[in-house]
Protein backbone atom coordinates (compact mmCIF):
# COMPACT_ATOMS: atom_id res chain seq x y z
CA UNK A 1 0.00 0.00 0.00
CA UNK A 2 1.20 3.35 -0.58
CA UNK A 3 0.12 5.19 1.94
CA UNK A 4 0.51 4.14 5.89
CA UNK A 5 -2.89 5.24 7.66
CA UNK A 6 -5.30 5.70 4.29
CA UNK A 7 -9.12 6.87 5.06
CA UNK A 8 -11.52 4.46 5.46
CA UNK A 9 -13.80 4.14 2.25
CA UNK A 10 -10.59 5.36 -0.11
CA UNK A 11 -8.89 3.46 -2.60
CA UNK A 12 -5.83 3.27 -1.22
CA UNK A 13 -4.31 1.01 -3.96
CA UNK A 14 -4.21 -0.98 -7.08
CA UNK A 15 -2.62 -4.11 -7.61
CA UNK A 16 -2.58 -6.34 -11.32
CA UNK A 17 -1.59 -10.01 -10.20
CA UNK A 18 -0.41 -11.91 -13.37
CA UNK A 19 2.01 -14.83 -13.66
CA UNK A 20 4.70 -13.12 -15.26
CA UNK A 21 5.13 -9.90 -13.35
CA UNK A 22 8.12 -9.42 -15.31
CA UNK A 23 6.97 -8.96 -18.81
CA UNK A 24 3.87 -6.64 -17.62
CA UNK A 25 6.25 -4.51 -15.39
CA UNK A 26 7.96 -3.81 -18.64
CA UNK A 27 4.76 -3.53 -20.56
CA UNK A 28 4.06 -0.58 -18.05
CA UNK A 29 7.19 1.00 -17.98
CA UNK A 30 6.91 1.57 -21.64
CA UNK A 31 3.21 2.12 -21.85
CA UNK A 32 2.65 4.63 -19.24
CA UNK A 33 6.10 5.52 -18.17
CA UNK A 34 5.71 3.93 -14.49
CA UNK A 35 9.21 3.06 -13.12
CA UNK A 36 9.62 -0.20 -11.19
CA UNK A 37 11.30 -0.89 -8.01
CA UNK A 38 11.61 -4.43 -6.77
CA UNK A 39 10.26 -5.59 -3.94
CA UNK A 40 11.37 -9.28 -2.32
CA UNK A 41 8.90 -11.68 -1.81
CA UNK A 42 11.40 -14.85 -0.66
CA UNK A 43 12.71 -16.31 -4.45
CA UNK A 44 11.59 -13.83 -6.70
CA UNK A 45 10.33 -10.28 -6.64
CA UNK A 46 7.06 -8.43 -7.17
CA UNK A 47 7.11 -5.05 -8.26
CA UNK A 48 5.93 -1.39 -6.97
CA UNK A 49 5.42 1.51 -10.10
CA UNK A 50 6.37 4.82 -9.68
CA UNK A 51 4.70 7.75 -12.09
CA UNK A 52 7.81 9.54 -14.06
CA UNK A 53 9.90 11.85 -11.55
CA UNK A 54 8.02 10.34 -8.63
CA UNK A 55 9.40 8.04 -5.69
CA UNK A 56 5.83 7.39 -4.74
CA UNK A 57 4.68 4.44 -5.92
CA UNK A 58 1.04 4.24 -6.97
CA UNK A 59 0.53 0.72 -7.96
CA UNK A 60 2.15 -2.76 -8.19
CA UNK A 61 2.95 -5.97 -10.31
CA UNK A 62 2.52 -8.92 -8.84
CA UNK A 63 3.49 -12.51 -9.69
CA UNK A 64 0.45 -15.08 -9.14
CA UNK A 65 2.16 -16.97 -6.56
CA UNK A 66 2.26 -17.23 -2.55
CA UNK A 67 -0.59 -15.19 -1.15
CA UNK A 68 -1.09 -13.83 -4.56
CA UNK A 69 -1.70 -17.46 -6.62
CA UNK A 70 -5.43 -17.61 -7.69
CA UNK A 71 -5.95 -13.76 -8.12
CA UNK A 72 -7.48 -13.05 -11.16
CA UNK A 73 -5.44 -11.04 -13.81
CA UNK A 74 -6.96 -8.01 -13.80
CA UNK A 75 -6.44 -4.67 -12.15
CA UNK A 76 -7.52 -4.78 -8.41
CA UNK A 77 -8.10 -1.84 -6.61
CA UNK A 78 -7.93 -1.61 -2.35
CA UNK A 79 -10.50 -0.24 -0.87
CA UNK A 80 -10.10 0.79 2.85
CA UNK A 81 -12.42 -0.67 5.83
CA UNK A 82 -12.94 -0.15 9.06
CA UNK A 83 -13.85 -3.69 10.00
CA UNK A 84 -13.14 -6.77 7.48
CA UNK A 85 -14.68 -9.27 9.26
CA UNK A 86 -17.93 -6.85 9.20
CA UNK A 87 -17.70 -5.73 5.76
CA UNK A 88 -17.04 -9.39 4.42
CA UNK A 89 -20.12 -10.17 6.09
CA UNK A 90 -22.32 -7.42 4.97
CA UNK A 91 -20.78 -8.70 1.31
CA UNK A 92 -22.27 -12.13 1.59
CA UNK A 93 -25.31 -11.04 2.75
CA UNK A 94 -25.81 -8.69 -0.07
CA UNK A 95 -25.42 -11.07 -2.50
CA UNK A 96 -21.38 -10.80 -2.90
CA UNK A 97 -18.86 -13.53 -2.54
CA UNK A 98 -15.62 -13.92 -0.70
CA UNK A 99 -13.38 -15.15 -3.32
CA UNK A 100 -9.73 -15.02 -1.38
CA UNK A 101 -8.65 -14.30 2.00
CA UNK A 102 -8.67 -13.24 4.20
CA UNK A 103 -5.03 -13.12 4.54
CA UNK A 104 -2.33 -11.23 6.43
CA UNK A 105 -0.57 -8.05 3.90
CA UNK A 106 2.83 -8.45 6.36
CA UNK A 107 2.35 -7.50 10.42
CA UNK A 108 0.63 -3.89 8.86
CA UNK A 109 -2.76 -5.10 7.54
CA UNK A 110 -5.01 -8.06 6.71
CA UNK A 111 -6.95 -7.78 3.04
CA UNK A 112 -9.46 -9.77 0.54
CA UNK A 113 -11.12 -10.05 -2.18
CA UNK A 114 -14.51 -10.43 -3.13
CA UNK A 115 -16.36 -10.26 -5.64
CA UNK A 116 -19.71 -7.99 -5.76
CA UNK A 117 -23.71 -8.92 -7.08
CA UNK A 118 -22.87 -8.02 -10.60
CA UNK A 119 -19.71 -9.84 -10.44
CA UNK A 120 -16.99 -6.87 -10.15
CA UNK A 121 -14.00 -7.80 -8.33
CA UNK A 122 -11.98 -6.03 -5.41
CA UNK A 123 -9.98 -6.11 -2.55
CA UNK A 124 -10.75 -4.94 1.15
CA UNK A 125 -8.04 -4.12 2.89
CA UNK A 126 -8.06 -3.07 6.74
CA UNK A 127 -4.62 -1.38 8.33
CA UNK A 128 -3.83 -2.87 11.57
Amino acid sequence: MSDPQPEVGTIAWVDLTVPEAETLRDFYRDVAGWRPAPVAMGDYSDYTMSPPGSDRPVSGVCHARGDNAGLPAQWLIYIVVADLDASIARCVERGGKLVAGPKPMGPQARFCVIQDSAGAVAALYQAA
